[in-house]
């Protein structure tokens, strides 16, 4: 067993969904992301083929277009397009979504339209780049390349930020170079491979309210009575007093005494709590009176209450029953599937920093880890993980499996855990069976009915990138590209320090 380390804890709001610890000790250099659209870029990078735009529509009924957004939350975007074309939303597809606050550069595929067809629109550049057989989908994004400027940052940030790249450098298993601060060189820019843990981000939980998880775990222990308290109720102190209000008219529905917020029924392992239900564990269910509290807004949670309103539902009933799930159901098939990958996410994070804490390599392997091998049909400049490609490491195996990892073609993963999952041996799959006995959670758990079934896969625990680091007008600027599923802010945060609301 490795010798556990002494690490610099996470942000409370991070620890909750699992992310433990910075790798880097260094301090932070604070600022703030995001003061305009242009200090976060984030470019495509495409692995979709199309064909030329004169391309016979019959046969290519998809026009292929790359569209530079600025502050357009992409969803927000595809329905102005298909408005301004007067067509369904569903006829626009894009492969990523991104965030809104930036100037960003994607595809999208718009079915049945001509070029000349496409409208101007505010804020946006769209080009026609051809035609396709077929819609875009999420397996067409390789990744994303990144320039991220963070603005006010403190005086001394240059140093922090060589400090900084010093720490990740080591992680991402590279020797010390010319240009890192252990040699007493901090000129910049700093071009450096560098590494952290591959935490699921943030945004996979909810950055104000960070509940899917604990609703996908609610779920994979059969308790569809709770999924649908946690995600109604369950006010957090974040909220707007009207949202709070209705969720604590939502909680004494269910018979929760308690309407402070905050209280997701969980201990911080991810444990079944009590959920905060009064001692009774009765409730009015009067949902017509939740109805009448929570507002438009809450659109998918008006929709869960409506199913229980129509059908008269005892807050008593059994916690599986049949009209629990049918609530449940009435949120859009993909945030059912999230519901059950946040929970999978929050257990990832789990075993990563419990691998973080045991002091565990992260960019090379140990008896009993499981592997993948490189994607190599990804974009030169992404370390992409081919998660389909997978081996078990055994003792007499590590040394040659590390020098694939070393160079590039390998790396060490970790259970998105499902059905089909199959743990690791040796300390490794110790540490993914603690994690999972302490949540509450087998495999076998997500064996569920509809959407929410999922067989699991494994992730890459090492998110490693070239990393330009450089300064102007005073401010740090960061450039990167990460495999598709992997976040930026994950690597942000090592020099930032700050909580996740800030990124």
């Amino acid at each position: 067993m490795a010798p556990e380390r002494t690490l610099r804890e996470a942000h409370p709001t991070e620890r909750a969904v699992g992310i433990a610890y910075y790798v880097s000790d260094a301090d932070g250099i604070g600022g703030r992301l995001r003061e305009s659209p242009e200090d976060f870029r984030v470019r495509e990078l495409e692995a979709f083929d199309a064909e030329p735009l004169g391309a016979e529509a019959g046969s290519y009924p998809e026009l292929v277009v790359r569209a530079t957004l600025r502050d357009w939350d992409t969803n927000d975007f595809a329905r102005r397009l298909s408005d301004a074309l007067g067509i369904s939303r569903e006829r626009v597809s894009w492969a990523g979504t991104k965030d809104k606050r930036a100037v960003t550069t994607q595809l999208f595929t718009v079915r049945g339209v001509d070029a000349d067809a496409l409208p101007e629109i505010r804020g946006a550049d769209v080009e026609a780049l051809g035609r396709a057989g077929r819609s875009l989908s999420f397996g067409d994004l390789a990744g994303n390349a990144f320039e991220i400027r963070v603005a006010d940052a403190v005086g001394e940030a240059p140093e922090r930020v060589a400090d900084a790249v010093q720490d990740l450098r080591a992680f991402a298993g590279g020797a010390d170079g010319p240009n890192d601060s252990s040699t007493g060189e901090r000129a910049f820019p700093i071009e450096a491979t560098v590494g952290v843990p591959n935490y699921f981000g943030q945004q996979r939980f909810g950055s104000r309210r960070p509940v899917t998880h604990v609703v996908g775990l609610a779920i994979a222990r059969e308790d569809p009575r709770e999924a649908v308290r946690l995600y109604a109720g369950n006010p957090a102190e974040t909220e707007p007093d009207d949202t709070r209000a209705a969720r604590d008219r939502v909680n004494a529905a269910f018979g929760v005494s308690d309407g402070s917020g905050a209280d997701d029924g969980f201990g911080a392992d991810g444990s079944p709590g009590d959920g905060g239900r009064a001692a009774d564990g009765t409730g009015d269910g009067d949902w017509a009176a939740c109805l009448d509290a929570i507002p438009g807004k809450l659109r998918f949670e008006r929709s869960m209450v409506h199913r229980l309103a129509d059908r008269g539902v005892d807050p008593d009933a059994p916690p599986d029953d049949e009209d629990w799930w049918h609530a449940l159901e009435a949120v859009p098939s993909n945030l059912q599937r999230l519901f059950v990958n946040a929970a999978q996410s929050f257990l990832f994070n789990r075993i990563i920093s419990e691998r973080l804490r045991r002091g565990l390599p992260f960019d090379r392997p140990v008896a009993g880890d499981v592997v993948c091998f490189a994607d190599g049909d990804a974009p030169g400049e992404l370390y992409a993980p081919d998660a389909d490609r997978l081996q078990r490491v055994d003792a007499d195996r590590v040394d040659v499996v590390a020098r694939h990892c070393e160079r590039g073609r390998a790396f060490v993963t970790a259970p998105l855990v499902g059905t089909e999952t199959e743990l690791g041996d040796g300390e490794p799959g110790e540490i993914e069976r603690e994690v999972l006995a302490d949540a509450g959670i087998e495999p076998g758990d997500f064996d569920l009915p509809g959407e929410f079934d999922s067989a699991g896969t494994r992730r890459a625990i090492l998110l490693r990138t070239d990393l330009d680091a450089s300064f102007a007008d005073g401010d740090p600027r960061f450039a990167f590209a990460l495999p598709s599923g992997s976040y930026a802010t994950v690597l942000l945060r090592e020099f930032t320090k700050r909580g996740p609301l800030a990124l």
